[in-house]
């Protein structure tokens, strides 16, 4: 569903939020259009649950627009409530109520008939692959399988946009995997969604866009491809044979701008901006070879959408 101006599910300008002296938003702008699944990345503390809680109407701008899906979101709350759908970090269920009675009372809150929330609990169940479990109270459910409910409980009312933050949080592999196969069935059924996540890797493999938020500011926006050219250089990675990762940084770091060279210690590999691609490899082989490092493996690599994200908020205040 888009608004009236255009093919937008979500248009903000200019968003200004403070608690006190805390500035959370800035000025925020932000368009997604309808249909795509969009990942909101930032730093701990960029306003990324601000901007989301503004979006879900629990929180009120101090300034600038807010539009979800041609609604206002300060003077048409109950109406953008009626079109989207929110996963939140921790599953709002009831424990002691059974799984289907959890989905029934989301539905009877929205609105729906007895009838109706009843059936649409019922399909709901199996879409998710609970049907099995919906007679058990929530208590007796996995972390996964109480996403999954959770999940369901917010596509009662059918939403056109589903505000998702941090949904995989504290799951474990495998309960991750299935809940993304199930965002990958609504995105495909054309349902638009707003993804915050700490797992890089989800944005980079399922996102259509990519915004990054940083002290209050979007400051960079597009697909995980382009945010990742924009880092303007390849990346070496180094796996060591040896534990000598501080002495081959050393080493590296006399040759090459020391700030191109990461470390990490524990997994014996370095990671290096190749700002020149291959004559970067082989000046890396070249110089950790003289020095006597032994190395596992060498290659030369695109960047990671970790590794974009990093140089994207390393500004000089943090």
């Amino acid at each position: 569903m888009a608004d009236s101006a255009g093919n937008l599910a979500i248009e903000a300008s200019g968003v200004v939020k403070s608690f006190g002296t805390v500035q959370a938003l800035r000025g925020v702008d932000l368009a997604i259009r309808a249909g795509a699944l969009a990942a909101l990345l930032g730093p701990n503390g960029a306003g990324k649950t601000t901007l989301v809680r503004i979006l879900a109407t629990l929180l009120r701008p101090d300034a600038g627009t807010v539009r979800v899906l041609g609604r206002d979101v300060a003077t048409r709350p109950y109406a953008v409530r009626s079109v989207i759908g929110l996963t939140g970090q921790y599953a709002g269920l009831d424990e002691a109520l059974r799984g289907r009675d959890n989905l029934i009372l989301i539905g009877r809150l929205a609105g729906l008939g007895r009838r109706e929330a009843r059936r649409r609990a019922t399909g709901l169940a199996e879409r998710f692959g609970l049907a099995a479990a919906a007679g058990r109270p929530v208590r007796t459910y996995s972390g996964g399988m109480r996403r999954r409910l959770d999940l369901a409980a917010s596509l009662m009312n059918r939403p056109a946009l589903l505000i998702l933050d941090e949904p995989t949080a504290g799951l474990d592999p495998g309960s991750r995997a299935e809940l993304w196969s199930a965002l990958r069935e609504l995105r495909d059924a054309g349902t638009t969604m707003l993804l915050t996540t700490q797992y890089l890797e989800e944005a980079d493999r399922f996102a259509d866009a990519v915004h990054v938020l940083d002290h209050g500011l979007v400051i960079a926006t597009g697909t995980a491809a382009e945010l990742k050219a924009r880092t303007g250089a390849q990346v070496v990675d180094v796996l060591l044979a040896g534990r000598d990762a501080a002495a081959a940084r050393a080493s590296l770091a006399a040759r090459l701008a020391p700030g191109d060279v990461r470390v990490d210690e524990a997994s014996r590999r370095l990671v290096i901006v190749a700002r020149d691609g291959l004559g970067t490899l082989l000046t890396v082989a070249r110089v950790l070879q003289q020095d006597g490092i032994a190395v596992a493996d060498v290659s030369l690599r695109q960047p990671s959408l970790d590794e974009a994200f990093l140089a994207l908020t390393a500004g000089p205040e943090r």
